[in-house]
């Protein structure tokens, strides 16, 4: 389902006089249908580059990232914007979204992007944010006013709320008391049941062991540099 192969990837710092950095090079694993795959590596390793080039925020300098019949590497960017859409989930560390716009519109977006009928959509947002024990005061509100977990939260239901076949996930557990821990990775092990292939960053260790299969370091991935 995602397959990563020969990839590499270097920052021109353009500020800089044109300096070249090579961040990664010959990246290749694959993730499959039912599988949870942990990046793991020290700070600044690439791990996060790495989930950026596979979500498509980052160009790949080199190689081919496949994530079900789409080339990240190489696709226009209306296709990964479909892809986006249809098969591509992300829950990241930081939420962005319109002010305004009260939270279950929010977490519904994505399946009304689809044309699910939007009274059912926000059924399925109101179910995620009731087990994800956001308030249901705060449904009506912009998520831009919650706290760090809150907001956390609501990236989580957002990022689950459509069945995606693939889904990258950015430190899930951050910012999470134990019982919001224990729903997200009851979610993440619903999603492999279902065939998600998924792609994680966990620097809790104890989650990581959870919900993931295998580990991949990609400390294997670093550009040599010249000295």
């Amino acid at each position: 389902m995602i397959d990563v192969s020969d990839v590499s990837k270097r920052f021109v710092l353009h500020n800089q006089g044109g300096a070249v950095i090579p961040v990664i090079e010959g990246a290749s694993f694959s993730v499959r249908p039912g599988e949870c795959v942990a990046l793991v590596g020290s700070s600044g390793a690439g791990k996060s580059t790495l989930m950026r080039m596979i979500h498509g925020n980052y160009l790949a300098a080199s190689g081919s990232i496949r994530v079900g019949g789409t080339d990240v590497a190489r696709a226009e960017p209306r296709e990964i914007l479909k892809l986006r859409r249809e098969v591509l989930g992300y829950v990241s560390q930081f939420l962005r979204v319109v002010p305004r716009v009260p939270t279950i519109d929010v977490v519904a977006e994505p399946l009304t992007t689809l044309g699910v009928d939007p009274d059912a959509a926000r059924a399925r947002a109101a179910a995620l944010l009731a087990r994800l024990n956001i308030p249901e005061p705060l449904w009506a509100l912009s998520p831009t006013t919650f706290s760090g977990g809150e907001q956390q939260r609501v990236n989580i239901a957002r990022g689950f709320v459509h069945d995606y076949p693939a889904l990258l996930l950015d430190e899930p557990t951050a910012s999470l008391d134990a019982t919001n821990r224990a729903v997200v990775l009851d979610l993440i092990r619903a999603a492999k049941a279902r065939g998600a292939a998924i792609v994680g960053i966990f620097h809790d260790e104890a989650a990581r062991e959870a919900v993931c299969d295998r580990e991949i370091d990609v400390t294997g991935f670093a550009a040599r540099r010249a000295a």
